[in-house]
């Protein structure tokens, strides 16, 4: 067998693992989350004053209606525009939730940013990311009354399911959809 022939063999077990591997249940949506139970997020947005309890898992599929109220919650309010947030962000906010026990809703300090949005604060001195998770919806900043910050960043951190930022001088938490990493 020659190197052509080795390398060839190679990428068609490489490509059949990939196909394998896609086919898989996620890991990263093992999340503390009874299977077959709805799911509910009890929110308020500290900037805008509104409140959704909606259930936005019906134990079987996501609920799009739901869903829109959410991503309606978590709009960009300096620009009053959504975006479809990342369902997997609203689990990870479920779990967290039960997880520390909480008995008050969800305060939402930050969903989605629009790009304009993001960048206007970061030439302000907030310290946003250029690439934001916040302008792709899979980024949110919270706290919950009563329930203090180090248990939230704790039970995110538990959850193995994106990154999680710590920002206690400010007030809240981050949590996205997207790489496992933590920060202060």
């Amino acid at each position: 067998m020659d190197g052509l022939d080795t390398q060839r063999r190679r990428l068609v077990l490489g490509g059949a693992a990939c196909l394998v591997a896609a086919a898989l249940p996620q890991t990263a949506l093992a999340l503390p989350l009874a299977v077959g139970k709805p799911r509910n997020l009890d929110m308020l947005s500290i900037n805008t004053g509104e409140h959704a309890d909606v259930c936005y898992f019906n134990g079987k599929q996501y609920v799009d209606k739901e869903l829109a109220v959410l991503n309606q919650l978590c709009r960009d309010h300096r620009r009053n525009v959504s975006t479809d947030m990342d369902p997997k962000l609203y689990d990870q906010l479920a779990a967290i939730f039960d997880l520390v026990d909480a008995r008050n809703p969800i305060t939402m300090v930050s969903g989605y940013r629009s790009p304009a949005t993001n960048e206007m604060l970061r030439k302000n001195g907030g310290g946003q990311a250029k690439k934001s998770y916040h302008m792709t919806g899979q980024a949110i900043d919270f706290f919950i009354e009563d329930v203090p910050l180090s248990k939230l960043r704790n039970a995110a951190l538990e959850l193995k399911a994106g990154g999680v930022g710590y920002y206690p001088r400010s007030g809240f938490i981050h949590i996205d959809t997207g790489p496992i990493r933590s920060w202060s």
